[in-house]
């Protein structure tokens, strides 16, 4: 005998108040009030036959066959999205949408993005860039550009380029009383540096054979690369390039590489859900990016 299913709306009351641990934060999600919540969670109780929370007087915890509900409730829920998804998704097949960080998307995949649209010109991409790591479970983002060692779970990455490491500044730094001739003379410049990637300096110095204490030096620092690539071009101080970042703005000759010297840095790739299948669209630009990354990425 199959067993009557609970209320639907008693299921998503409780997968949010449980992914809060909170009826309050679970109302707000919901747009409704907490009593709803309270009421909605106590008939699924009396459905089940079973207790769902402890309730304490500032804490609410989940009883173990609560936690051991819980998995499944959510993953009913994210399949629930994920169909929905696709089936509105099957009468706009050719829109794309691409996730990457902000200074890639400025620095290098916008520069690039025209040759993508001649070929493809009934495709609409749509490019939202962010800072953090996209949870494609939970957007509709069909695939990203990442930046590491090709290692997340839930993914399938395809290599694109990789990184390195190297001190890029304005042309006018190598000419003066003060300019740099040897790496020696970083001593008494100013480093630019962005704080998501603080470490590429010490990484470097360690390559160079350079003390970590010049990493230590007055300073600018930024939120993103690609304003700390401006500040250099601008002159304000020597910057650590990232290959993608920089490799434009050196062969224009804004930017130029004063010493001999890198180090080898993480890479980029282009990921994809495991669980979804990848569409034409998905692979032609998945194609063109692979191809561009090999023909257009600096030695």
């Amino acid at each position: 005998m199959t067993a009557r299913l609970p209320s639907l709306n008693g299921l998503r009351a409780f997968e949010a108040a449980a992914r809060h641990l909170s009826f309050t934060k679970a109302a707000q999600e919901l747009n409704v009030t907490q009593t709803a919540i309270s009421h909605q969670i106590r008939r699924l109780e009396e459905e089940l036959g079973l207790r769902l929370f402890v309730r304490q007087s500032r804490a609410l915890t989940l009883t173990p066959q609560a936690a051991d509900y819980l998995p499944n409730i959510r993953a009913a829920f994210q399949d629930l999205r994920t169909a929905t998804d696709r089936l509105l998704r099957t009468g706009n097949d050719r829109v794309l949408t691409i996730s990457t960080l902000t200074s890639l998307a400025v620095k290098w995949l916008l520069p690039r993005l025209s040759t993508f649209q001649e070929k493809y010109p009934d495709i609409d991409v749509r490019i939202t860039t962010s800072t953090e790591v996209v949870d494609f479970r939970s957007s509709n983002v069909d695939a990203a550009v990442r930046y590491g060692r090709g290692q997340w779970p839930g993914v399938h990455a395809e290599w694109l380029m990789a990184e390195q490491l190297f001190p890029v500044c304005s042309p006018k730094l190598l000419t003066g009383a003060r300019a740099l001739k040897q790496p020696e003379d970083l001593a008494r410049a100013t480093l630019l540096h962005t704080s998501t990637t603080r470490d590429d300096w010490r990484v470097w110095l360690t390559a160079a054979g350079l003390p970590i204490q010049i990493a230590q030096n007055p300073s600018l620092t930024f939120d993103l690369a690609f304003m700390t690539v401006q500040a250099a071009i601008d002159g304000l101080g020597v910057a650590m390039g990232h290959t993608a970042y920089v490799a434009d703005d050196i062969a224009n000759g804004r930017l130029v590489v004063p010493f001999d010297i890198s180090a080898p840095s993480a890479g980029y790739y282009f990921v994809v859900p495991e669980d979804r299948p990848v569409t034409p669209v998905i692979g032609a630009f998945r194609d063109w990016l692979i191809e561009t990354a090999k023909t257009q990425a600096p030695d």
